[in-house]
C-alpha cells in the first residue's frame, strides 16, 4: 500500500516536472478586446529610427482609421528593435500615449538577457512595455490566434 502511494507521488512529481518547461515558455495572454474586428501585430526587429517612427505611425493610423475598441494592435520588439522601449528612448512619450489608447508593446526578454550577458548590465525598459520571454514566439502565438503580422 505504501509503495503504491510513493509511486503515485513520484509520477505526479515527474508529470509536473515535464510540464514545467511549457509553463515557463508560455506567451503573454491575448489582449482583452472582445469587440475587436481586426487584430494586427507589428514587428520591430531593428534599431533604425525611421522604422521606429514608421511602426508608431502605423499604430497611430490604425487607431484613427478604426474605433480603438474594434482593433487590437500589438507591437512586438526583439533584437535591436527593443531600443524603442528602453527607458532613455526619444520616443517614450509616443509609446506611452499609444499604450494609453490600448496598443500593447512587447519586449523580448531573451534580447534583454543577451544584452545583460554581453555588457554586464541589464537594460532598463519603460514600465509600459510588456515583457515576453521570446519575441518571435509571441508573434507566432498572435498569428496562430488570428492576428495579421505586419513588418513596416
Amino acid at each position: 500500500m505504501m509503495r503504491s502511494q510513493i509511486a503515485r507521488a513520484i509520477m505526479l512529481v515527474l508529470l509536473a516536472w515535464a510540464a514545467a518547461p511549457a509553463a515557463f515558455a508560455q506567451e503573454v495572454p491575448l489582449q482583452d478586446k472582445p469587440f475587436a474586428e481586426h487584430k494586427i501585430v507589428l514587428q520591430l526587429s531593428d534599431a533604425d529610427a525611421r522604422k521606429q517612427a514608421l511602426v508608431l505611425s502605423v499604430a497611430n493610423n490604425l487607431l484613427k482609421a478604426y474605433d480603438p475598441d474594434k482593433i487590437a494592435v500589438e507591437v512586438v520588439t526583439f533584437g535591436p528593435g527593443i531600443d524603442l522601449l528602453l527607458a532613455g528612448s526619444e520616443r517614450r512619450k509616443q509609446v506611452e500615449s499609444l499604450v494609453a489608447q490600448g496598443v500593447r508593446f512587447d519586449i523580448c526578454l531573451n534580447t534583454v538577457d543577451t544584452i545583460e550577458r554581453e555588457t554586464g548590465k541589464r537594460p532598463e525598459f519603460i514600465p509600459a512595455a510588456t515583457p515576453v520571454q521570446v519575441g518571435v514566439g509571441q508573434i507566432l502565438f498572435l498569428a496562430e490566434n488570428g492576428y495579421t503580422v505586419v513588418r513596416p
